[in-house]
C-alpha cells in the first residue's frame, strides 16, 4: 500500500500534491505493481500519468481535485509523429498511455471544478436552459490510451470541466457502479467516451451531464492507430444529458460495430438515442432494448451567433446518415443493421431515420416501440435537427415515424399516444421518402 501522505501530499485543498502522488504511482509501478491510496481528505493536484499494475483507490472521504491552472496540467504524452488526439489539446489530469492493469476504484470522488469555468451568458434570452459559456482553460478529466485491461469501479466523478472519461484505443475495459454528476448546463462535458476500444462493459452506472451522457467514437488518429470500435455492451444504467443518452458518431472516420444497450432508464434528455455517420466510416450491428424514460426539447441560444447549443428536440431514436456541412461531395458512411426493441418512452419528436439516396440507411429493424407524445419542455415542436450537417435544422411536421432513404425497414407492434398540444405531434403515424422495402405495422388498438 502507497500512501500519499507519505510522499509529501497535504490535504488542504490548496497544496498542489501532483508530485507527491505522482512519487506514489512511481514507486508502486517500479516495485511491479499496488494500490496508491488516498485517504478522506481534500486533495488538490496538476496532473498524474498512472502505471501498469497500478490501482488508484480513493477512500470515502476522499476527494481529488483538479487544478484549472495551465501551469499545472501536463499535454498528454505522445508517440513522435502521433501526437494528434481529435483536435482538442487542453491536457489531461489524469491518464495512462501505453499501460495494462490500470484501475480507479473507491468510494471517493474526483472533482473537475468544472463550476469554475461555466458561466451563464443568457443566450437563449431567459430560459436559462442552454449551454453555458465557457472562454477559459479546461482540461480533460481523464484521458487514457492504448491500456489493456482498465477498471474504474464505485468511484465518483463530478464537475468536469471537459470530456470527464476518455479512453481512446483501450482493450477489455470494465467501468462498473461509477456516478457522474456533472454541470447539466455545461458544453463538452460528455460522461464516458470510448474512442477506438474493444471490448468494453459499462453497468450499473448513474450520469447527469450536459453533453452527451455515453458517446462511442472514431476519430480520424485513433482509428489509423487502433482500428475498430467493437464489443461494446451497456446496461443498467440512468443517464440524463441534455444530448443524447446514448451517442454513436459524430466521429465515424473507422468502423463502429457490435454495440447493445439494454435495460437502461433515459432521463430526461434531448435524445434517446443518436447513432450518425459522417466521415465515411461504418457503423454496424447495434442492439438497442428494454429502455424507458423520456426526451424532450431543451431552450438553445438564440440569435447569438457561435454560442453553443444542444443538438436535439425529443427524439427517442435518431439514425442520420447524410454530408457533414462543406463537405456535400464526400460520402458520408455506410450504417446498416440495426435492431430496437421493447422501448417506452415519452417524447416530442419523432422516431427519426434520415439516410441520403448516395448512404441509404440500411436493414433497420423495430418492434415493441411505445411513444408518448407529450409536451414536457418550454420550448414548441416543428423542428428537424440534422446538426451537423449541410441540413442543419429546419421546419417539419412531426409525424410519430420519419424515414428518409432507409433500405429495408420492418417496424412491428408500435403504439403511439398523446397528450397536450397538437404541437407535440401532427398525428401522422409515419412518413417516408425515397424508401425502399419498407413495412409498417402499428397496433391500432392502442393508438390514439
Amino acid at each position: 500500500m502507497y500512501r500519499i501522505e507519505n510522499y509529501g501530499a497535504i490535504p488542504d485543498g490548496k497544496t498542489n500534491c501532483a508530485a507527491a502522488i505522482q512519487q506514489a504511482v512511481d514507486a508502486a509501478s517500479a516495485a511491479g505493481g499496488g494500490i496508491v491510496l488516498i485517504p478522506a481528505g481534500r486533495w488538490f493536484s496538476g496532473s498524474v500519468l498512472l502505471r501498469s499494475h497500478v490501482e488508484l483507490r480513493l477512500e470515502a472521504g476522499a476527494v481529488l481535485q483538479s487544478s484549472l491552472d495551465p501551469e499545472d496540467i501536463l499535454p498528454f504524452p505522445a508517440h513522435p509523429g502521433k501526437e494528434a488526439i481529435d483536435g482538442f489539446n487542453g491536457g489531461f489530469f489524469l491518464g495512462a498511455l501505453d499501460g495494462e492493469d490500470i484501475s480507479i476504484s473507491g468510494e471517493g470522488t474526483i472533482d473537475g471544478r468544472g463550476e469554475a469555468v461555466f458561466y451563464d451568458a443568457n443566450n437563449d434570452s431567459g430560459f436559462h436552459e442552454c449551454p453555458l459559456s465557457c472562454d477559459v482553460f479546461r482540461p480533460r478529466m481523464m484521458l487514457f490510451e492504448n491500456i489493456r485491461n482498465l477498471h474504474i469501479t464505485g468511484i465518483t466523478l463530478k464537475n468536469a470541466a471537459f470530456w470527464t472519461l476518455h479512453m481512446a484505443g483501450c482493450r477489455h475495459v470494465r467501468i462498473r457502479d461509477i456516478l457522474i454528476l456533472n454541470q447539466d448546463r455545461g458544453a463538452n462535458n460528455d460522461g464516458i467516451d470510448p474512442d477506438c476500444c474493444r471490448d468494453v462493459v459499462i453497468s450499473g452506472c448513474q450520469i447527469e451531464t450536459g453533453d452527451d451522457a455515453i458517446v462511442l467514437k472514431s476519430t480520424a488518429p485513433m482509428a489509423e492507430r487502433y482500428g475498430p470500435c467493437e464489443n461494446i455492451t451497456i446496461t443498467g444504467c440512468v443517464l440524463h444529458s441534455r444530448d443524447s443518452a446514448l451517442k454513436i458518431g459524430t466521429e465515424t472516420h473507422g468502423v463502429i460495430r457490435r454495440v447493445v444497450f439494454s435495460d437502461s432508464i433515459v432521463d430526461d434528455c434531448s435524445r434517446g438515442v443518436g447513432i450518425w455517420v459522417r466521415d465515411g466510416g461504418t457503423v454496424e450491428d447495434i442492439q438497442v432494448h428494454h429502455l424507458t424514460g423520456g426526451v424532450r426539447r431543451y431552450a438553445d441560444a438564440y440569435d447569438v451567433p457561435g454560442a453553443p447549443g444542444w443538438w436535439g428536440k425529443g427524439e427517442p431514436i435518431f439514425l442520420s446518415a447524410t454530408h457533414r456541412r462543406g463537405k456535400e461531395d464526400s460520402f458520408p458512411g455506410t450504417m446498416r443493421n440495426l435492431f430496437f426493441s421493447d422501448l417506452r418512452l415519452d417524447c416530442e419528436s419523432s422516431l427519426f431515420l434520415g439516410g441520403e439516396k448516395d448512404c441509404m440507411i440500411e436493414n433497420v429493424f423495430m418492434r415493441d416501440i411505445h411513444l408518448h407524445f407529450i409536451r414536457q419542455g418550454t420550448q414548441p415542436g416543428g423542428l428537424f435537427d440534422e446538426q451537423p450537417s449541410a441540413r442543419h435544422v429546419y421546419r417539419h411536421d412531426i409525424p410519430a415515424l420519419y424515414a428518409r432513404s432507409v433500405k429495408k425497414l420492418r417496424f412491428r407492434n408500435g403504439t403511439v399516444r398523446f397528450t397536450g398540444t397538437a404541437e407535440a405531434w401532427d398525428g401522422t403515424k409515419d412518413q417516408t421518402e425515397d424508401c425502399e422495402d419498407v413495412s409498417i405495422q402499428w397496433d391500432e388498438g392502442t393508438c390514439h
